[in-house]
């Protein structure tokens, strides 16, 4: 339990260490040249190195061994960082709600899948903004500064995700969860595991999304009814109707600026 708790707050403290913008330090040159002169073979930017090393650990101290463990804990978590963004953020609804826009548009793979997921990311980002502001602040640079130590720089990366995760999360996917997994019942938040609590907003996320693409579904729904319903009458039945009311839906979408009504009401979702 502990150990799983540990790790969602390392992938937290992992996002917030992306959330800051790296600063390169630059090298000058020795020898007393003049600022900003070019030095032959030297790049002028110093970067930072790491090697790991397993070998005889005879006459290692522990502290070393430990530093060496916990690299590659990190590097664990690096590489499970986009399975917690896209589950614990709010990248799930908003990729969701564009899929379910572009089928109800029918434009195929207009916009493109990239283009649906890199768009959801950045809104994820701007939604997460927050989030990612107080994970920085309360944990990532204080650690950095060694003000805290690791174990309380995981706790106080965890909590703003879990306050942002019980937010959107339905008190019903919440019991369901709970129910599941055969815990006592929690006198308050601070009491709902993470692995509850992470399935049961994943749920309620979905849920969301799909209420969402419903309601997005009706207007082209109903124009594609009116398309049919007109060839039909005309007696043009061997025409398909979806290709007479593409044109239509696009120009219903562009008329009532459909890109900011949709992404306006995801971001004001979260709200």
């Amino acid at each position: 339990m502990t150990a799983f708790r540990r790790l969602v707050a390392s992938g937290c403290l992992v996002l917030g260490c992306l959330a800051i913008t790296p600063t390169a330090t630059v090298a000058h040159a020795e020898g007393g040249g003049r600022a900003g002169s070019y030095v032959p073979g030297s790049s002028g930017v110093t970067l930072p190195s790491l090697s790991l090393s397993f070998g005889n650990t005879q006459g290692q101290k522990p502290q070393d061994i430990v530093s060496v463990i916990r690299i590659i804990m990190m590097l664990t978590v690096l590489s499970l960082a986009p399975a917690i963004l896209i589950m614990m953020t709010s990248f799930t609804r908003i990729v969701v709600v564009l899929s379910f826009l572009r089928q109800a548009l029918g434009t195929q793979q207009m916009p493109p899948n990239q283009l649906i997921v890199g768009l959801s990311l950045f809104l994820s980002f701007f939604v997460m903004a927050p989030t990612f502001k107080q994970i920085s602040a309360n944990s990532v640079e204080p650690f950095m500064a060694e003000k805290i130590d690791q174990k309380t720089a995981f706790e106080n990366a965890e909590a703003p995700l879990r306050e942002f995760m019980f937010a959107q999360t339905r008190e019903k996917d919440l019991e369901l969860f709970l129910s599941l997994s055969k815990e006592p019942k929690p006198a308050n938040r601070a009491d709902v595991p993470t692995y509850v609590l992470i399935p049961s907003f994943v749920t309620s996320e979905l849920k969301t999304a799909f209420q969402i693409g419903f309601m997005l579904y009706l207007p082209f729904l109903v124009l594609d009814m009116i398309v049919a319903s007109v060839l039909m009458a005309m007696g043009m039945m061997m025409l398909p109707p979806a290709i007479i009311s593409l044109p239509f839906k696009l120009l219903l979408f562009v008329l009532v600026d459909g890109w900011q009504l949709v992404v306006g009401s995801l971001v004001k979702s979260f709200g």
